[in-house]
């Protein structure tokens, strides 16, 4: 079955592009604090995952905030369409946080 492709779809992409240029460095952090946590031994994995988690909860954060004042300019079918369409786009873009968007 073809799915369509939502009518913001290139929105959505066009958003998370600038997304990541404009928090580069958070997303960075994030890379590096998950490369600590998977090489880290048993003893500091707890630790480690932890400092991972507080970066992906500020990414997630950011996101959330990115759609939600894009949302609240549309109507209301069309801000859930929005919602969806973003949140589709951004577990692809990014996995790690977009799964605290739910």
């Amino acid at each position: 079955m073809l799915r369509r492709r939502s009518r913001f779809a290139a929105l959505v992409d066009r958003q998370l592009r600038l997304f990541a240029e404009d928090e580069a460095e958070l997303l960075a952090e994030a890379q590096a604090a998950q490369t600590r946590w998977r090489r880290s031994g048993r003893d500091a994995a707890e630790d480690a995952y932890g400092d991972w988690q507080l970066v992906a909860d500020a990414i997630a954060d950011r996101l959330l905030d990115l759609r939600e004042a894009y949302a609240a300019t549309l109507p209301g079918g069309a801000a859930d369409e929005y919602r969806a369409a973003f949140a589709r786009a951004a577990r692809r873009r990014f996995p790690e946080a977009a799964g605290l968007l739910e």
